[in-house]
């Protein structure tokens, strides 16, 4: 019963069942069935090189007409990261110090299509908290000094509503305020009043006034992109760290960029964020909901600051009793978190050893915070800003470092209200041991994980609580 080569070529075996089915039914098998099934071979292809926080880099076969979302996806495929709708890939700019988010739906090789070829510009990917926060948190985004709409329109609008008229093709609210302007082919810096409409963004020649015969033409984003300046006043001479600017689409050179500078951050988050909004429109809304599409409750045109179930559901707790209970006098929530906080004292909670054993913290209370994610040793102030600046600027972003001006405490660095600040973690040492706190031995910690862990869960001295971490990740 001798086969030859022939039949074997043509020999039928009986598939195998998989006894996992509901492995092989991964929800960005659509994304990425482009790139990952037989029939994608028809479609021209190209490699991107994306990199890391860390500096790795990794290099990528992909579809000429691949969105930057499907870079994203492949990326945490890969690494088999856990998708939270927050990863992103940016732009960096390196002779200019400039950088951005790319927008979900654009075509990456579009993008690397603007860049010179003697430009060593790089694609990162890495989280951005900030990308579509305005649509939960539109309150922090559009001061009302800031703000005005037409006659026609009723002063009194809430901030969802705000977007709704962003997302309208009829009605556009006006920003305006002051912003500093970099004169064409000088070095000189001029503070001019600008007014963004539907129409573009225009500065007055005049004060303050807004009288068409005063309003000079500054700008329009259809065939341009706008970029943060990541060097502050170190490349452009800029008077505040506060930058941004617009690169015409194919741009030779410095020499054909817009650059503008706001005086403080919450200024340049409403500028630049109102021109999303101007230049995407609904696109940007498609691209926020689009991981939410089939879920309930999630309409299409419902713009309003969404909540998961789980967040409805949270309550305070007091643990420190024999049975739990919820706390329904808001006044008290302090107390009992200071009280827990003592109580994760007295227990002296063991931890895990690289084996998987306990091993007390006396031990290991020094070193047990190297190992997360959200410390980073010895960097300096300047640089953790710059982390967090790139995380994005929402409310509970953090990261832990060591101290620079006293090499045995810690720094806890938290974002909050558009501005980053810094709190000193102090060692104290009490009956031999060593405790950590950030309200002068109110609350105390048996290591820097304790700390973290009791701040996530209560806001305590901290203007909010500690919700998103910085990293580097490696590719």
């Amino acid at each position: 019963n001798r086969r030859t080569k022939k039949d074997d070529s043509v020999l039928e075996i009986p598939s195998i069942p998989n006894p996992f089915p509901e492995l092989c039914c991964s929800p960005f098998a659509s994304v990425l069935s482009a790139s990952l099934l037989p029939k994608a071979t028809s479609r021209k292809k190209q490699v991107i090189k994306v990199y890391s926080e860390d500096d790795t880099s990794k290099a990528l076969e992909v579809p000429t007409d691949i969105t930057a979302r499907d870079v994203c996806q492949l990326l945490i495929l890969k690494n088999h990261y856990i998708d939270d709708h927050n990863w992103t890939l940016f732009e960096h700019l390196t002779h200019t110090g400039l950088g951005r988010a790319i927008e979900d739906h654009e075509l990456v090789m579009e993008v690397q299509s603007n860049w010179g070829m003697q430009e060593e510009n790089k694609f990162y990917f890495r989280k951005y908290y900030a990308k579509y926060e305005f649509f939960k948190n539109p309150v922090s985004f559009f001061p009302d000094h800031m703000l005005s709409f037409p006659n026609e329109t009723n002063a009194a609008i809430s901030h969802s509503g705000i977007l709704q008229m962003f997302l309208s093709s009829s009605t556009y609210p006006e920003i305006h305020g002051y912003l500093h302007a970099k004169e064409q082919g000088k070095k000189s810096w001029k503070k001019l009043f600008f007014l963004l409409r539907r129409s573009g963004l225009y500065f007055s020649t005049k004060g303050t006034s807004k009288e068409p015969r005063h309003l000079q033409f500054f700008c329009e984003f259809s065939n341009s992109d706008m970029y943060m300046s990541l060097t502050g006043k170190k490349i452009s001479g800029a008077p505040t760290n506060y930058g941004f600017c617009f690169k015409p689409n194919k741009s030779g050179g410095t020499r054909d960029l817009k650059q503008l500078c706001a005086d403080d951050e919450q200024s340049r988050t409403c500028w630049m964020t109102a021109i999303r909004l101007l230049k995407y429109g609904m696109q940007l809304y498609q691209n926020y909901m689009q991981p939410y599409q089939g879920r309930s409750g999630c309409s299409p045109l419902n713009i309003t600051p969404m909540r998961s179930i789980s967040e409805n559901s949270l309550v305070a707790m007091d643990f420190s009793g024999y049975r739990s209970r919820i706390i329904e006098n808001p006044m008290e929530v302090l107390s009992v978190a200071v009280e827990e906080g003592l109580a994760w004292r007295r227990r002296g909670c063991l931890r895990l050893n690289s084996h998987g054993s306990p091993i007390a913290m006396s031990n290991m209370g020094m070193s047990i915070h190297r190992s997360q994610s959200w410390f980073h040793h010895k960097i300096s102030r300047d640089e953790a800003q710059r982390l967090i600046l790139q995380h994005g600027l929402v409310d509970g972003v953090f990261l832990v470092r060591d101290s620079q001006s006293n090499p045995k405490t810690f720094v806890l660095s938290l974002s909050h209200g558009l501005k980053i600040k810094h709190f000193q973690i102090v060692p104290l040492e009490d009956d031999g041991k060593i405790f950590y706190t950030l309200d002068d031995g109110q609350t105390r910690f048996t290591d820097l994980i304790q700390l973290v862990e009791f701040y996530q869960l209560n806001k305590g001295v901290l203007p909010c609580k500690l919700k998103h971490y910085c990293a580097r990740i490696a590719l």
